[in-house]
């Protein structure tokens, strides 16, 4: 595991558009993010609550926020993950905010994990007197733990009757001496050096 890896066995990003609430007025100025206007009444209409056509929202304490994580090989379903959350408006910051209900996708469209959680913001600031001060970066996050797993990916490994091995560096050496090593210990034969990286067993 040093010098190689199995092909196939890899990991998988996901990502996901959501709100983070309870933010103390450092949230997204609505009147220039109407996507986070949009995401809100959307929101609250799957909580039914119905808002009058045409109203004008201001609120100070929502942000619209994306959220990453990397799903690791064989993830399954009950399985937590640990979440990045970034800023997508124009919020100050995300220090003391929630993060609601997520669901993360992958490139295939199909929602991997769902996301919810208290932030932790690494970064701090403050104001006084027409003089501010912020260290590190208030608009991203991480929720340790934040995404439970719903859906397995599948791992194309052990499908066939080969399992392929990938050198972590490319070079002809290192991929003979890999061959060599297993067609000592295994029989001639068993172990076929494609490239200078790959290693077919």
């Amino acid at each position: 595991k040093d010098i190689a890896s199995i092909a196939g066995v890899r990991s998988n990003q996901v990502v996901g558009y959501g709100l983070v609430v309870g933010l103390d007025g450092t949230g997204d100025q609505t009147t220039q993010t109407p996507f986070t206007i949009q995401a809100i009444i959307s929101m609250l209409n799957q909580l039914g609550v119905t808002l009058p056509a045409g109203i004008n929202l201001q609120l100070r304490n929502v942000a619209a926020v994306m959220v990453t994580a990397t799903l690791p090989p064989f993830a399954k379903p009950g399985q937590t993950i640990d979440v990045t959350v970034s800023s997508l408006g124009n919020s100050r910051s995300l220090r003391g905010g929630t993060l609601l209900l997520t669901p993360l996708r992958g490139v295939d469209n199909h929602v991997y994990a769902v996301a919810q959680g208290n932030m932790l913001v690494a970064g701090a600031g403050a104001v006084s007197g027409g003089t501010s001060v912020v260290v590190n970066h208030l608009n991203s996050g991480r929720i340790p733990g934040g995404a439970t797993v719903e859906r397995i990916v599948p791992a194309q490994v052990g499908q066939g009757d080969e399992v392929v091995f990938e050198a972590v560096d490319a070079d002809f050496t290192t991929s003979m001496r890999i061959t060599d090593a297993i067609n000592a210990s295994m029989g001639p034969g068993t172990a076929v050096s494609t490239d200078s990286r790959q290693v077919r067993v």
